[in-house]
């Protein structure tokens, strides 16, 4: 990361030089051709900053997308809004779903011949439409994304205020809900689509453009220029599939399942392997990226302690295994929110909304693999060979636990502590630790060994009769 950010100072540095002394404008094209997800938003980020730092005139997206994640066309959208420099969108095929909400929070759109911008309905994998609550979000968010460019205000004889959207909120707002009806646009029961000419006419495109060049030259009136584009690094594609939210859950699922397989067989062994694996992926790219600091991976490491010190120290589940599991989370959702000490002013809900849902996704995907694998190590398949399976007989000398104390069962004593139900006896001057088998026992009274069992001696107390 760091190496990359010194060839953009020194690439920005040489360009900035050149372009000055000639006065050339510079450019800078960022190609969204894919599906809208992780690896997008990187692209837009990386693109959006370089553009900065080499001082273009403007941005260019290149566009010719189906849509994507709408959390990451959100993000690609406000990136945009609040850009300094102009962003312009060339749609060179298609911009539908999530990208005709990136299209739309652009300055300028420009499409060719043959285009498409709309039906922005919210659907999940297999295509079908989501329940209103998503709709919802999206028709607020398109909306709002329409308003930003803003509106004329004038006002009627009878002194109402009358708006003129640059673009109209509420064809926006069409193209994710099939009930708006706009007359002379769209019927009830469709979701709107405009092709390019359509766009024109309704103040959704500023023209009609056959490449980027013709888009420059005619619609900017830029004829002498230098035309930069993002070119995405092998670590941007790494990247952008290591902070997917679907592979960070996986990843979460592979540290909880890791971390409790390996604390049923004690050992630095096979699980332990995985799970630091998937947390070094997990954490990783995050904090070489900035968006992770190092004290959140502290945060979650001392949960982990807690964790082990509760199970491997203290008996039974309290306050360390409490805290242990609260570090814990805390730790894996602040990692993917990009706050500053915990200063969240810069970070949108649904940033923190989409953290929260990749982690507790990840925790119920791990209890499910806890509880399947628990099923499976140690019979048939590939996870047989990760349990013990040889018997250790008595006839072979060995023994399950020590019989030096088996003598005991049936002598008397006293207690010398409390038992609650733990503590110690005395018989024969002898000190012991024992259980009391039933409630507790107070100081001094007199017990009798009942039973000698994984190591440890049961006592009861002696009723006079």
């Amino acid at each position: 990361m760091k190496i990359r950010f010194f060839l953009v100072l020194i690439t920005a540095f040489t360009i900035y030089n050149t372009l000055s002394a000639q006065n050339v404008p510079l450019i800078y094209k960022i190609n969204l051709k894919k599906e809208i997800g992780s690896t997008s938003w990187i692209y837009v980020r990386n693109g959006l900053n370089e553009a900065d730092s080499l001082k273009a005139s403007c941005i260019i997206l290149h566009m010719n997308t189906y849509g994507g994640a709408v959390l990451y066309a959100d993000s690609i959208r406000t990136a945009i809004l609040n850009n300094p420099i102009p962003v312009y969108a060339f749609i060179d095929n298609n911009a539908a779903s999530a990208g005709a909400l990136i299209a739309i929070a652009c300055d300028s759109i420009y499409m060719r011949k043959g285009a498409n911008i709309g039906a922005a309905t919210v659907v999940d994998q297999s295509g079908e439409v989501l329940p209103d609550k998503y709709q919802s979000y999206m028709r607020a968010t398109i909306r709002a994304t329409a308003e930003a460019h803003g509106a004329d205000t004038t006002y009627t004889a009878q002194g109402d205020t009358l708006l003129t959207w640059r673009r109209d909120p509420k064809i926006a707002e069409a193209m994710v809900d099939e009930r708006i009806c706009i007359p002379q646009i769209i019927d009830s029961g469709k979701i709107l689509t405009f092709t390019a000419q359509e766009a024109i006419k309704h103040h959704y495109c500023e023209g009609v453009a056959e490449n980027i060049d013709q888009v420059i030259t005619d619609k900017l009136h830029i004829n002498e220029y230098v035309l930069k584009e993002y070119k995405p690094t092998l670590y941007d594609e790494i990247k952008g599939f290591l902070v997917n939210p679907a592979f960070q859950a996986i990843l979460i699922m592979l540290i909880l399942a890791g971390i409790y397989l390996e604390m049923q067989s004690p050992g630095i062994g096979f699980p332990l392997a995985i799970a630091i694996t998937a947390a070094l992926l997990y954490f990783a790219p995050l904090y070489i990226d900035g968006v992770a600091a190092y004290w959140e991976i502290i945060l979650f490491l001392i949960g982990v302690a807690c964790m082990a010190v509760e199970i491997f120290v203290i008996p039974g589940f309290g306050l360390a295994g409490i805290a242990g599991a609260v570090f814990m989370l805390v730790g894996l959702i602040l990692a993917t929110v990009n706050n500053v000490d915990f200063n969240f002013d810069p970070v949108h809900a649904s940033d923190i909304n989409r953290s929260v849902l990749t982690v507790v996704c990840g925790i119920a995907l791990g209890f499910f693999a806890i509880l399947y694998l628990s099923n499976k190590i140690g019979k048939k398949g590939f996870l047989r060979r990760i349990a013990l399976n040889t018997s250790q007989e008595i006839s072979a000398g060995y023994i399950g636990v020590p019989e030096d104390m088996q003598h005991l069962v049936g002598k008397t004593g006293i207690a010398s502590t409390i038992l609650r139900p733990a503590g110690r006896i005395i018989i024969d001057n002898e000190r012991y630790d024992a259980v009391a088998l039933y409630g507790y026992i107070e100081p001094e009274t007199p017990v009798k060994v009942v039973k000698y069992e994984n190591s440890q001696l049961y006592v009861t107390i002696i009723k006079n009769e």
